[in-house]
C-alpha cells in the first residue's frame, strides 16, 4: 500500500512540478526554507502583536496604524529588491554567472541609496504626514504613533540592505542562505522585543529599539557574508561602488513599476485605514488583529509566490515558456489547496488565536466574521490575485501588472470600502468585503493576461551565445 502511494505521488509530482531543467526535488529545497522563513515571520508579528497588546489597546491601534505606512514606505525598495531578483534569476537560467554577480551588486547598491533617500525624507516630514493620514486618532494613540514612525524610519536602511542580499540569494536559489539571515534578524528582534516591552516594560519605544537592533545587526551579517563567505554571486565591492547604468535599467524595469504599484497599493490600503480610524479605536484594533490572523492563513502561498519568481525567472532566462506555463498553473493550484488545508486547521483555533491578543470582548463578533469571510474568499482568489502577478513579472510583464494592480486597487477597494463601510454603514466588515471583491477583480484582468502571448515577450537580458546547457545547477541540489 505504502509502495503504491508513493508511487502515486512521485507521479504526480513529476507531472506537474517538473520541467526540462528543473524538477520537483530542486523546487522543493527551494520552497521549504522559504516557507519557514514566512512562517516565522508571520509567527513573530503575532507574537509582537501580542506583546505590545499588553501595553493597551492605544498602543496596538498606534503601532497597526503606523505598520501600514511603515509597509508603504519599506515596500518600495523591497518592489526594487524583486527587480533584481528576477534579473538575477534570469542571467542565472541563461547561465551567464559574471552578470549574476553584477546584477545581485546593483541591487544591493540601488536598494540602499533608495532607502536612504526615503528614511531622510521620511524623518523630516513625518509630523506633517501623520497630521494628515491619522489627526482624528486618539491623543495618546497618535503619541505612540508618532514615537513608532521615528524609530521605525532610523531602520529603514538596515532591512533594506538585508532584502537586498536575501532578493539575490533566492534569485540563484540559495534560500536556505537567505533564510539564515532572516532568522538572525527576526530572532533577535522577538528576544529584544521581551527584553525592552515584556521585562522592562518600555512600550513602543521598547518596540522601536529592539528594531533598530536587529536590523542594522542583520545588514552587518549580510554584507559579511556577501564579501566574505558566499561562492554563488562572487559579489565585488568595486561593482557595488560603481554606477552600471544598464544593470540598474535592467533591475529598474521591473522594480520601478512594481515600486511604483506598491505605493499606490499601500497608500489605498493608508487611505482604507483612515476610514477605519473615523469608526474608532476598536473598529482600528479589530482591523490590526485581523490582518494579523489572515497572513497566518497566507504562510503557504506567500511562500509559494516568492518561489514563483526564481522558478519562472530562471524558465525565462533559459527562454522555457513551456516550464513557465507549467509552473504557473500547478503553484496557482497548490496555492488554493494550502488556503483550504489552513482554513480547516485555523478556524477552529480561532479562540485560543485571538485571545493572544487580549481583545475587548465586544470586537470578537467582527473579528469572526471578516476572519471567516476572508478565509473563504481566500481560497480562489488570492492565488490568482497575488501569485499570478509574480509569475507575469518574472518574466518581465511589470509595466502591466502594476497598472492593473493600481486600478484595481483605487477604483474598487478604495471606494467600494469607503462606500460599503461609510456610506452603507457596513463598518469594518464593509471595508473587508470591498478588499475581497477587489482581489477578485483583479486576479480575473491577470488570467486573462496570462492566457495570452504578451506577458512572455519581453526580454530583460541578452542570451548568452552560444546558449548555455540549462544545467540543474540553477535550483539547489536535490538528494536523490
Amino acid at each position: 500500500m505504502r509502495t503504491n502511494v508513493s508511487v502515486r505521488m512521485q507521479t504526480f509530482l513529476n507531472k506537474y512540478f517538473t520541467g526540462e531543467a528543473i524538477d520537483y526535488r530542486q523546487i522543493i529545497a527551494l520552497y521549504v526554507p522559504i516557507l519557514v522563513d514566512q512562517a516565522f515571520l508571520v509567527g513573530m508579528n503575532l507574537i509582537n502583536t501580542a506583546m505590545i497588546s499588553s501595553s493597551g489597546v492605544a498602543a496596538v491601534s498606534a503601532v497597526s496604524m503606523i505598520d501600514s505606512l511603515n509597509i508603504f514606505l519599506i515596500s518600495v525598495f523591497i518592489a526594487v529588491s524583486t527587480g533584481g531578483t528576477v534579473v538575477v534569476a534570469q542571467y542565472k537560467g541563461s547561465g551567464n554567472d559574471r552578470m549574476v554577480s553584477r546584477a545581485a551588486a546593483s541591487s544591493v547598491s540601488s536598494v540602499t541609496l533608495l532607502s536612504l533617500a526615503i528614511s531622510v525624507l521620511f524623518l523630516l516630514f513625518h509630523s506633517p504626514a501623520l497630521k494628515l493620514l491619522f489627526g482624528a486618532a486618539a491623543d495618546d494613540v497618535f503619541a505612540n504613533a508618532k514615537t513608532y514612525i521615528v524609530g521605525s524610519s532610523l531602520s529603514f536602511t538596515g532591512i533594506a540592505i538585508v532584502e537586498a542580499v536575501c532578493g539575490a540569494l533566492r534569485g540563484i536559489g540559495k534560500s536556505r542562505s537567505s533564510l539564515k539571515l532572516s532568522l538572525i534578524m527576526n530572532l533577535t528582534y522577538v528576544v529584544l522585543n521581551v527584553l525592552f516591552i515584556n521585562v522592562l516594560h518600555m512600550g513602543v519605544h521598547g518596540l522601536t529599539i529592539a528594531m533598530n537592533i536587529s536590523r542594522y545587526g542583520a545588514a552587518a551579517v549580510a554584507l559579511l557574508y556577501l564579501f566574505k563567505l558566499d561562492t554563488n554571486l562572487r559579489v565585488q565591492i568595486k561593482d557595488m561602488l560603481q554606477i552600471n547604468w544598464a544593470m540598474v535599467k535592467k533591475i529598474s524595469y521591473v522594480g520601478f513599476p512594481f515600486a511604483a504599484e506598491q505605493m499606490f497599493f499601500n497608500g489605498g490600503k493608508m487611505l482604507t485605514q483612515v476610514f477605519i480610524v473615523s469608526l474608532g479605536t476598536h473598529a482600528l484594533a479589530t482591523n490590526a488583529i485581523g490582518n494579523s490572523l489572515a497572513t497566518v492563513f497566507q504562510i503557504p502561498s506567500m511562500a509559494l509566490s516568492i518561489t514563483t519568481v526564481t522558478v519562472i525567472g530562471q524558465c525565462m532566462g533559459r527562454q522555457n515558456v513551456r516550464d513557465a506555463r507549467k509552473f504557473a498553473k500547478a503553484f496557482i493550484g497548490l496555492s488554493s489547496f494550502s488556503f483550504i488545508l489552513m482554513t480547516l486547521i485555523l478556524l477552529p483555533l480561532f479562540r485560543p488565536i485571538v485571545g493572544l491578543f487580549h481583545p475587548p470582548e465586544d470586537i470578537m463578533h467582527d473579528l469572526f466574521i471578516i476572519t471567516l469571510i476572508n478565509a473563504l474568499m481566500q481560497i480562489p482568489l488570492w492565488p490568482l490575485s497575488f501569485l499570478m502577478p509574480a509569475a507575469l513579472r518574472a518574466a518581465g510583464d511589470s509595466k502591466f501588472t502594476s497598472i492593473t494592480a493600481m486600478l484595481s486597487m483605487w477604483l474598487f477597494r478604495v471606494v467600494l470600502g469607503y462606500v460599503l463601510g461609510i456610506v452603507c454603514h457596513m463598518g469594518i466588515i464593509g471595508v473587508w468585503l470591498a478588499m475581497n471583491i477587489e482581489w477578485g477583480v483583479r486576479g480575473g484582468v491577470f488570467l486573462w493576461r496570462f492566457r495570452g502571448d504578451k506577458w512572455y515577450r519581453h526580454r530583460l537580458i541578452e542570451p548568452m551565445t552560444p546558449a548555455a546547457p540549462a544545467s540543474s545547477s540553477s535550483l539547489p541540489t536535490a538528494k536523490k
